[in-house]
């Protein structure tokens, strides 16, 4: 394990001395005389490869992390984060957060099978461009994390589809999961795993998933009623038929990515703003200033960029019912990129500050 340990003790001696000019009364003149809180306080201040190098100290300070860590980001290694993990792994079996983020892969099987043999309290993990990993990885986290409830997987495109489903039979617990461009893990298939296994799914990244059709959509609808945020960007097979069923059972979905979907028409369209009129209190929005749970409810993000088949009266009946969505210049939450016939199509704020402006006498 490569640390920089003149650097590393500056920064422990640092915060050693600024705890101890806060503290009066208290008989502490060496590292080893300090309580476990007061350790674990100084080590949130300090980041994660300081805390790694104080872990090394002696067993004392070895056992205190290892049972006070609960987050760890090793996103800052650029080699041998393999080897690292598989170091640290058995001494930090409290994790509740693991970021593994790589710019270059590194990470092997084995160090997952590491994690999920020790890190059994594991909430949240992000294996993010982890080119080299198998479907051997998502076994082990299958048996060892089933507390699993945030999954970041985006880049992986080695894993199968029966990995992801056999995933979701044990980590039901999830409720986000990105697996954008996971281009040979993600089918209809897979969706219709996570629609009967994750009921509790609020976010969930198919972007560039290629395979999937309405069949996996329309599973993933009537299994997930509580999603929230959706992307299905570059799913190319997709059809209105996708929408309608996102719009007839996912009555808090905010966010919705449809990017590229082609096949997407004002069919789509309308049956977003006939749910978010349907499931208005009063069949209205409520003007007041202070915002209700029920606007919060409401589509607040909207992606259709190449969508061309659309027709301005059809995004604009989506735009009127939701007024969260925004096409004002800095509040692009209503995104046509690409869409020229859809240039008429404005928000409420532009409207009201048309209305706003004073017209000339004639």
């Amino acid at each position: 394990m490569v640390m920089v340990v003149g650097e590393t003790s500056m920064e422990l001696d640092q915060c050693f001395q600024m705890m101890m000019m806060k503290m009066e009364g208290v008989s502490i003149k060496e590292w080893k005389d300090i309580p476990v809180e007061l350790l674990m306080r100084i080590l949130s201040l300090v980041d994660d490869r300081n805390v790694i190098a104080a872990s090394g100290v002696c067993c004392g300070w070895r056992d205190a992390i290892s049972l006070g860590l609960t987050r760890l980001r090793l996103s800052w290694c650029n080699n041998n984060m393999n080897s690292l993990v598989l170091s640290l792994a058995p001494k930090f079996v409290k994790l509740q957060t693991l970021i593994l983020r790589q710019d270059k892969p590194q990470l092997e099987d084995n160090a997952v099978e590491a994690i999920a043999n020790h890190c059994h309290e594991l909430q949240e993990l992000d294996l993010s461009k982890s080119l080299k990993l198998t479907d051997r990885s998502l076994y082990a986290l299958a048996h060892g994390c089933p507390n699993l409830t945030k999954l970041n997987l985006s880049g992986c495109t080695s894993f199968s589809d029966k990995a992801i489903a056999y995933l979701t039979t044990f980590c039901r617990n999830l409720k986000v999961l990105n697996l954008c461009g996971c281009v040979n893990a993600v089918s209809d298939y897979t969706l219709e795993a996570i629609g009967n296994n994750c009921n509790q799914m609020q976010s969930l990244n198919l972007g560039w998933c290629e395979k999937i059709s309405d069949d996996g959509v329309m599973s993933l609808a009537y299994g997930c009623p509580d999603l929230r945020t959706l992307d299905l960007c570059g799913c190319v097979l997709i059809t209105d038929e996708s929408v309608v069923a996102l719009a007839d059972w996912c009555v808090h979905l905010r966010s919705l990515g449809l990017y590229y979907c082609r096949n997407i028409t004002d069919r789509a369209m309308y049956s977003l703003a006939q749910s978010g009129v349907k499931n208005k209190p009063g069949g209205q929005w409520k003007s007041s200033a202070k915002k209700s749970k029920f606007d919060e409810e409401g589509l607040r993000s909207l992606n259709i960029s190449q969508c061309t088949a659309l027709t301005p009266s059809a995004v604009q009946a989506v735009c009127d019912t939701f007024p969260a969505l925004h096409t004002c210049s800095g509040r692009h939450s209503l995104v046509m990129s690409g869409c020229l016939n859809l240039t008429s199509v404005h928000c409420a704020c532009i409207l009201q500050a048309h209305r706003a402006v004073p017209h000339s006498a004639h």
